[in-house]
């Protein structure tokens, strides 16, 4: 199959897999990502032509409005992934494993394997956990990594700030973005580290790294979808925009944040650190 068939399949309404994310990689095609939590955020996005839709626990504080991602449990997961996965045809769907749902490799698979139920295609666990990631690929679940600010472990950071700012933590980040890729990660997230860091991981890893306030050097971008649309609770991290002001319709919106996010405009080095 040649370059522009790819190009063709992945702008039609058919379900994206990891293979063609895995293939936009490989010809430098940025993958466009977003949150989404419920069905009519969900069909906006599919209708964007966004790639990914990660159903986050990010829930908790702009659905449920609690001030971390912590209270938010399993069956919550359960009944917003039902809910996305519902109204979505064309978009790549991945599910947190939310707080304290993985602590085991037993416990892990079963509770991923509920989420896969309803409809996602992937789960993402937050920090290093190579014994989880392992166990969960042996059972045929396809594993998300997350490094970097892990906001399931904010009491232990003390708070929301970047990481791996200096020599020693950036090499340990980078080891364990590595040491993840070994164990079978199909995917990998990176949260508030610099982007120079954040770009030098995406060239080694051979699978796709999505940043979210970590530059425009990864293979993708990724924004909870009420900060970019200016509708958070809170004041939106610097790492996020607007794109609605600069749109007449929400769904405008998204597809300008398309737009961006494949052309590398956003996030520029105003929303980088």
């Amino acid at each position: 199959m040649f370059r522009n068939d790819f190009q063709e399949m992945r702008h039609t309404r058919q379900t994206l897999s990891y293979l063609d994310l895995q293939t936009m990689k490989q010809q430098g095609e940025i993958i466009s990502c977003l949150t989404a939590y419920d069905a009519s955020f969900a069909r906006l996005i599919d209708q964007a032509m966004i790639d990914v839709i990660l159903i986050g626990d990010s829930l908790g504080m702009v659905i449920q409005g609690h001030s971390t991602t912590l209270p938010v449990t399993l069956d919550d997961m359960l009944y917003h992934t039902r809910c996305v996965t519902k109204a979505c045809q064309r978009p790549f769907v991945v599910a947190d494993l939310p707080f304290m749902t993985y602590f085991s490799p037993h416990t892990a698979a079963q509770n991923a394997a509920s989420l896969i139920r309803e409809g996602a295609q992937m789960v993402k666990i937050e920090g290093c956990k190579i014994e989880i990631v392992e166990f969960l690929v042996t059972q045929g679940i396809a594993v998300c990594g997350h490094l970097g600010l892990l906001p399931q472990s904010i009491h232990q950071m003390g708070r929301y700030k970047v990481q791996a700012k200096v020599e020693n933590s950036a090499q340990v980040l980078q080891h364990d973005a590595l040491a993840l890729e070994k164990a079978g990660i199909s995917m990998l997230v990176l949260e508030c580290i610099p982007a120079k860091l954040a770009q030098q991981i995406s060239q080694q890893l051979t699978i796709p790294v999505i940043g979210i306030g970590a530059g425009n050097g990864c293979d993708g971008q990724i924004l909870v979808i009420y900060d970019a649309l200016g509708i958070s609770i809170d004041i939106s991290p610097r790492f996020s925009k607007n794109f609605l002001l600069e749109a007449s319709s929400i769904q405008e919106a998204l597809e300008k944040y398309r737009l961006a996010v494949k052309k590398r405009e956003f996030p520029t080095t105003a929303h980088s650190f």
